[in-house]
């Protein structure tokens, strides 16, 4: 069982999502917050495995609020999805940089909510890749110049190249294909990456990919 914490300071909002949620057996809210400051409290309290933050609450935001989440080792397996209602949010960039795994709009088809609260939990790969790519490459272009990739310095070049096409948004199964390798070593390699890099997910594994200068923005294409 999958279970949701709901954070958002719109009561029809949390009201709408519990009710797609918890028709599916496999997911269930165990709580909700109208704020950060409760969603943070709330997520230590009842260490949910999917957070669906909104950006923009009264007092602490979501952004602020993911970042305290993310920070608290006990928190290390709760995995959290941006709620935001535009596309090209300047909030989303910071949002994953702060250890979100990725974002979904609030206007977003029941279905896709609730394959993306099932693919966060996994931690497998970002919601919405295709729109999450352009926004990444988009807000990473407008951030400071890339940092030279000193911890990219423990992997190896089969790995720089993997970790590069996790960048690109592909899935485990694209890079097999593209490197002529089994979809199980595609992910070998992913797993292996994540661990010597020390990043939570492929979200942080994308975001570590631009500030490195191992890919640059639209490099893939988008």
């Amino acid at each position: 069982m999958i279970r949701i914490l709901l954070a958002d300071d719109q009561r029809l909002v949390r009201a709408g999502f519990r009710s797609i949620l918890e028709d599916e057996d496999d997911l269930t809210v165990v709580g909700e917050a109208g704020d950060g400051d409760t969603a943070v409290a709330v997520c230590r309290d009842l260490r949910p495995d999917v957070v669906l933050m909104d950006v923009r609450m009264p007092g602490t935001d979501g952004l602020e609020a993911s970042r305290r989440i993310t920070a608290d080792p006990r928190l290390s397996d709760v995995r959290i999805v941006i709620l935001t209602t535009f596309d090209l949010d300047d909030y989303v960039y910071g949002a994953l940089r702060a250890g979100a795994t990725g974002f979904l709009l609030k206007d977003t088809d029941p279905d896709e909510l609730i394959q993306a609260v099932r693919v966060a939990h996994r931690g497998d790969a970002l919601i919405t890749p295709g729109v999450t790519r352009r926004l990444i490459a988009e807000f990473a272009g407008r951030a400071a110049p890339p940092v030279p990739g000193v911890r990219l310095n423990a992997l190896t070049d089969r790995e720089r190249e993997v970790m590069a096409l996790v960048a690109g948004g592909l899935s485990n199964d694209e890079i097999a294909a593209r490197l002529v390798l089994s979809p199980a070593t595609a992910k070998t390699h992913v797993s292996r990456i994540m661990t010597k890099l020390g990043v939570r997910d492929r979200a942080q594994l994308v975001v570590l990919a631009y500030e490195c200068g191992l890919v640059r923005p639209g490099w893939l294409g988008g």
